[in-house]
Formats: C-alpha cells, structure tokens, sequence
C-alpha cells in the first residue's frame, strides 16, 4: 500500500510540474511581448497615463533576473539591446 501510495504522489507532484513548466512558458511569453513593447514604445506619442504604465512595467522588467529577461526575449523571438 505504501509503495502504491508512493507511485500516486509521485505522479501528482509530476504532473503539477508539468502544469507550472506549461505556465512559466506562457508567462515568459507574455514577459517578452511587454518588454518588446516597452522598447519600442515611443512616449512621445503616447497618452500620459500609457507612459505612466509604460514606465511602472519597464520598472518590473528591470527588476526581473537577467537570465529571465532573456529568456522571455528568446521566447518571442526578440534578442535585447545592446546598448
């Protein structure tokens, strides 16, 4: 029965990673989208509250390891600036 058990946690806890592996690929999309965004935003035509926004998710991009960013790029595509 132990073992049984074993088997049935085991394949709960893959099948959870497997969800959260599905969802860090959607969510890296949608991180390299809004930083391409961000990039190619020009503010000066832009509404005062969407730079507002602009500069609040350029912020969180900024914030995010290095290693993510990249590879939210990749995921879209994008390769980064490198200014």
């Amino acid at each position: 029965m132990p073992e049984n058990l074993n088997k049935q946690e085991i394949a709960m806890v893959r099948e959870e990673l497997e969800m959260l592996m599905r969802e860090r690929t959607r969510l890296l999309k949608v991180v390299g989208a809004a930083a391409v965004l961000v990039a190619n935003a020009d503010a000066s035509k832009l509404q005062h509250n969407a730079v507002e926004a602009a500069e609040v998710l350029s912020e969180m991009l900024n914030a995010l390891p290095e290693e993510t960013l990249k590879d939210a790029l990749e995921s879209v595509h994008a390769e980064p600036d490198e200014a």
